[in-house]
Order: C-alpha cells, then sequence, then structure tokens
C-alpha cells in the first residue's frame, strides 16, 4: 500500500486552507482542520482527512450553510435548547458543549438538546474540551440510517455515537467515544481507499450475508455491537438526540457521504461540573486510584497489558506529532484534487 507521509501542522494547513477557498470563515475553517487531524492522531483516519471532501462537496451543495451561525432558542436554568441552523457541525457541537459547560458552573450541571446540525466527526474531540475544564461530559449524535433493528434486514437505525470523558489530572482525560455498530462506517471506506479486506463480522452485503470486502459492506448493512444490545443503545440515542430535540430521527437522516440535502443531525450534550459534588484533586485522586487498580489486572496471553479509554489515541497522538501522519495513496490523492479544485497552493 503506498502511502504519503505529512507533518500534523501541513495538513491542518492544508485542510483550512481549502476550508477557506470554499468560503468558511478562518476560525471555522481551523475548527474543521484540526478535528481531522487530531482524528489522524489519534489513529482514526477513518474520521480524518478523507472525509475533507465530504464536507466540501456538502458545503458546495448548501447543506451546510456557511452564512448560519447554532443560536439558542430556549433556556430553561441548566437547560438549553439550541439550533444548529445546518451550520458546520463541528462549530454547532463545539458551541454545545461549550453551553454545557457554562451552565454547569451556574447549576453543577448542564445540558443542551440540538436540532438541525450536521456531523460533526469525532465525539471525543468536544468531550475532552469539557473535562479539560474540570467537567465530566456525555455527548450523543444520531446519525443517518447503517444498520437493521434487531430482529429486522433494511437499514432504519443509524450507528449513533456517543462518548463520556472525565478529566484524569496527571493521566490526561480518560474518554470512551463509541459507534453502536460493530465499526464505524469511515472505516469501511478507509479500507475501501486502502485496498484492504474487513472483517467478516462487520457487515453485511446488500443480500444480508457477511462480507470481507469493503464495497460490498459499504453497499450492504453494518452489524450492531454485541446483537441486540447494540440495536437498543442505538434506538434510545436517537430518542434522545433526535426525537427530544426536536430534530430529525431515524431514515430523516442524510450522513456527510452524501453530497446533498439537510442533515437534521441532533445532538444532546451534557456537563457535570465536578468541583461541585466533590474538590477536582479529590477526584483526580480517585480516578487515578480506579486506573491502578485495574492497570493492577495481569495481562492476558499475548496481550501488552491493560490500557484505559483514550490512552491508545494520545499514545498515538504523542508517536504521529515526532513522525508525521501516513495518509493513503487515494486520500492524497484527493487532497490534491480538492485543492486543486479551488485553487489552493499545495
Amino acid at each position: 500500500m503506498t502511502v504519503e507521509t505529512l507533518a500534523a501542522e501541513r495538513l491542518l494547513d492544508l485542510a483550512a486552507r481549502i476550508a477557506r477557498a470554499h468560503g468558511m470563515s478562518a476560525e471555522d475553517a481551523h475548527l474543521l482542520a484540526d478535528t481531522l487531524v487530531t482524528a489522524e492522531l489519534w489513529g482514526h483516519g477513518s474520521h480524518g482527512m478523507l472525509r475533507l471532501s465530504w464536507y466540501m462537496a456538502r458545503v458546495r451543495s448548501g447543506a451546510i450553510d456557511l452564512n448560519t451561525r447554532p443560536e439558542v432558542i430556549g433556556e430553561h436554568r441548566a437547560l438549553i435548547q439550541m439550533d444548529g441552523r445546518d451550520a458546520l457541525g463541528q462549530r454547532v457541537a463545539l458551541n454545545a458543549m461549550q453551553t454545557a459547560v457554562a451552565r454547569a458552573r451556574a447549576f453543577g450541571v448542564g445540558a443542551v438538546a440540538v436540532r438541525h446540525s450536521n456531523h460533526f466527526g469525532t465525539a471525543a474531540y468536544f468531550t475532552r474540551h469539557a473535562a479539560r475544564q474540570g467537567c465530566a461530559a456525555l455527548l450523543f449524535s444520531n446519525a443517518s440510517p447503517a444498520m437493521a433493528p434487531w430482529g429486522g434486514r433494511d437499514k432504519r437505525v443509524g450507528n449513533n455515537p456517543w462518548s463520556i470523558a472525565v478529566p484524569g489530572g496527571a493521566l490526561g482525560e480518560v474518554v470512551l467515544d463509541i459507534a453502536n455498530t460493530a465499526v464505524a462506517r469511515g472505516k469501511i471506506y478507509l479500507a475501501a481507499e486502502r485496498g484492504e479486506p474487513i472483517p467478516d463480522h462487520w457487515a453485511l452485503d446488500a443480500g444480508g450475508q457477511p462480507t470481507a470486502r469493503a464495497e460490498e459492506a459499504l453497499a450492504g448493512l453494518l452489524q450492531p455491537i454485541a446483537g441486540h444490545k447494540g440495536y437498543g443503545i442505538a434506538l434510545m440515542i436517537d430518542l434522545l438526540a433526535g426525537v427530544l430535540t426536536g430534530s430529525s430521527f431515524g431514515q430523516s437522516v442524510i450522513g456527510p457521504y452524501k453530497p446533498e440535502g439537510r442533515s437534521g443531525a441532533g445532538h444532546f450534550a451534557i456537563a457535570i461540573d465536578i468541583s461541585q459534588l466533590m474538590p477536582l484533586d479529590e477526584f483526580h485522586a480517585r480516578v487515578a486510584c480506579l486506573v491502578a487498580e485495574i492497570r493492577s489486572s495481569a495481562p492476558a496471553e499475548g496481550s501488552p497489558g491493560v490500557f484505559i479509554p483514550g490512552e491508545l489515541e494520545s499514545l498515538s497522538k504523542a508517536r504521529l506529532e515526532r513522525s508525521g501522519i501516513a495518509l493513503p495513496a487515494a486520500t492524497w490523492s484527493g487532497l490534491l484534487d480538492l485543492a486543486q479544485g479551488c485553487g489552493v497552493d499545495v
């Protein structure tokens, strides 16, 4: 597999300039680029640079509206209603989490129900933001249909990702970020770009049979995590992020893979001000105690040891900041084409 290795700073600059060339503000262009490069640094190329062309296609079609900003449409003490107004999903999610943190400072807990947003990339980017400010954070989002309901055979339920993060003091943030399918659809797109097979438990083809071919998986269904449990969690998240927020839900949500059509994605963000329950240093010490207990487990045969959620991403980030980010040839070629198409000098 041919790859192109580039410094994170170069990728961030290139992505931001491409976004600005499409009419995005400098602030939003930097935010979008940072979320994509951060995903690459975390080792999640599925949510990295291959998505830039998808977002720009939705900007060109007007599905992402660069002339609007998310706005608060309802205030109920700790609970806020926000309309994303079809703005850049990363901007909407960051505003929602910042608002949740501000309400948590005032009331101990803050919750923001978001309607009419767009795909926002990696949920952990935003929950980590809150954790760095001394909050425990939760973020839920619905997504376009990707899997069948348990007992069904056609697409009705999104992978509906969610993230939980807490500050860990010297440990950094302890953070979980998962979708409710066996794998994020972006990982299948990445395998297709790399020309690699996928595990046959990830997805079904259009005929409902397990497949190791990425192209067949993209035309078929993703499998839920843990069978009926993954389906159930995904459905409940759609009830919170889609139904409760007043946004689109179920089959009405359009994902970033399609260049046209209002996304209708909904999010639900929650922040808890830890200092109103106990001193933050005490919380950090308690986290460290639990983590030490978990890490003391004897490693399973062939295992390098025990990791806590978010640790592998932090290790990957430290490594790739030194060595550079390796992009599949197809991803790099797509970036070059995108830059050339909007007059950006690479």
